[in-house]
């Protein structure tokens, strides 16, 4: 007799559910049980001195000279006060709140798993090895990469042809990567920045051959959602010779490809400074002021669907979508052949917007969608945006798009892989499943019944063909068919039969 053992596993669930909210209850209460209007007091003031942190972040980002200096103190100096509070007057308290906390997320994250929440693995074909690929190699990138990890000597040795751009020149990827397609290339392929990234994706996806992923930039995200190895870009060139393929999605801000995001709004327009690159955060605590309360920088419009985000301060259209929400996924896409665009849109008014931001769970000021088509309009003839980290300026209004497995990425047989992210932390799931009782608590996959296949009967023996009757007797009756046989019948069969 079969066991069914996916309805004992819900159980173990359902039950770490409960556990996940019971500790997050005694988690909240122990402080206020122990400190009694005491510890009422101070769960009051750390609330409010929260906010106002929040709001003391906002000032220092949109106040110049010494207000700002000012506002960035009360932004440092008050959380270490709360903490200092708390720790004098609720220290043990405090100690077993942080240990029921902590186990109420382990719980909680346990629950969730096989709710519907884990990341499907993108199915990998096996291909043979490409006869002329060749690679774009960029040696200033991530630091000189390109040179201290041998890159370009290690793929020669593979059969590749590589493409080594002058640093002292400035070179058109595009035609360069076009230029190898004509010449017969069956595999493309980039080593440096995500930006280098998709302008040759982008030809490999237009002449749908495959596309080969070397980490040799600075940070590499699609790399990363791809499951290689940072750490190792020599690692990416065994995919040459033994690798898979895989189908993922190409995101376009008008005609421009990216393959992590493009954004628009302040980082945009600071990104767009020739001082940028040599002092960042001089260059950005300069320029944020006027960006954050509208008086420098287009006034955008973004229209995903029937979502309308009017003047926000900020919008990032991602190839696919990001995690939010949780500190262990931020920056991270589970997915990159879900056929849809993230779309993140932030607006916030003034100090309070700021605090909202930070105490209210579903703030009014952050927007978060998918969608398979984002327009972003503005009150110019141009939008500055940031493409995968490059700065560019495109008319308006640019019509951000997804063009679903459009790209074949060659990626090794053996890598890293994709790091499981926990599923997000869920309170609201994670209510409805310990209400559960009995049956109702199963998904309907698991109620139904588990049946054990039969074993293939074997078809029955001819009968053995009988003399012909020349007695003028009858034949007797045959036995008729027992229940559950199958009936021939004359005549010719259905062909649904």
């Amino acid at each position: 007799m079969a066991v069914d053992l996916s309805r004992q596993g819900y159980r173990v669930q359902r039950w770490a559910a409960r556990g996940a909210l019971a500790a997050a209850v005694l988690a909240v209460a122990t402080p206020l049980v122990y400190g009694g209007l005491r510890g009422l007091l101070l769960l009051v003031c750390g609330v409010a001195g929260l906010a106002l942190s929040a709001a003391a972040v906002w000032w220092t980002l949109t106040l110049r000279g010494p207000l700002r200096w000012g506002a960035a103190l009360i932004a440092v100096c008050v959380p270490v006060g709360l903490i200092a509070l708390f720790a004098a007057t609720l220290f043990w308290a405090l100690l077993a709140s942080l240990v029921l906390w902590v186990l109420a997320v382990w719980s909680g994250r346990f629950a969730l798993r096989g709710t519907g929440s884990e990341r499907a693995r993108t199915r990998e074909r096996r291909l043979p090895p490409p006869r002329r690929p060749v690679l774009i190699m960029n040696p200033r990138s991530g630091g000189g990469k390109v040179g201290r990890f041998r890159l370009r000597e290690k793929a020669e040795r593979l059969g590749a042809r590589v493409v080594l751009l002058d640093p002292g020149k400035e070179h058109d990827v595009t035609a360069l990567a076009r230029a190898a397609v004509a010449d017969g290339a069956d595999l493309l392929g980039a080593a440096g920045g995500d930006g280098t990234q998709a302008l040759v994706a982008a030809v490999a996806a237009e002449h749908d051959i495959p596309f080969l992923v070397i980490s040799a930039g600075t940070r590499n995200h699609f790399a990363l959602d791809l499951g290689l190895d940072r750490g190792d870009p020599a690692a990416c060139l065994d995919a040459l010779t033994d690798g898979v393929e895989l189908r993922v999605d190409l995101g376009f801000a008008g005609e421009q490809p990216f393959v992590n995001n493009a954004s628009f709004g302040a980082y945009a327009a600071i990104v767009q400074s020739p001082a940028y690159r040599d002092d960042k955060i001089g260059t950005s605590l300069n320029m944020l002021p006027d960006l954050l309360t509208g008086q420098q920088g287009p006034r955008l419009v973004a229209r995903a669907g029937d979502t309308t985000l009017t003047a926000p301060q900020a919008v990032l259209v991602s190839n696919n979508p990001y995690r939010t929400g949780d500190p262990f996924g931020l920056g991270r896409r589970e997915r990159l052949d879900s056929a849809v665009l993230g779309v993140l849109g932030v607006r916030l008014e003034g100090a309070v917007g700021a605090a909202a931001l930070l105490l209210n769970p579903d703030p009014s000021g952050l927007t978060i969608l998918t969608a398979p088509e984002v327009v972003i309009e503005a009150d110019r003839t141009e939008i500055e945006a940031g493409i995968d980290g490059e700065a560019m300026v495109l008319p308006a209004p640019v019509r951000c798009r997804i063009a679903p497995g459009a790209l074949r990425v060659r990626v090794p047989r053996r890598r890293p892989g994709v790091t499981r992210t926990p599923p997000r932390l869920d309170w609201r799931r994670l209510r409805k499943l310990a209400a559960t009782v009995g049956r109702t608590a199963a998904p309907s996959r698991l109620h139904r019944p588990y049946v054990a296949p039969h074993p293939p009967t074997a078809p029955p023996a001819p009968a053995p063909p009988q003399a012909p009757d020349v007695s003028g007797v009858p034949a007797a009756p045959t036995e008729p068919p027992r229940s559950g046989a199958p009936q021939e019948t004359a005549g010719p069969r259905s062909p649904h039969q």
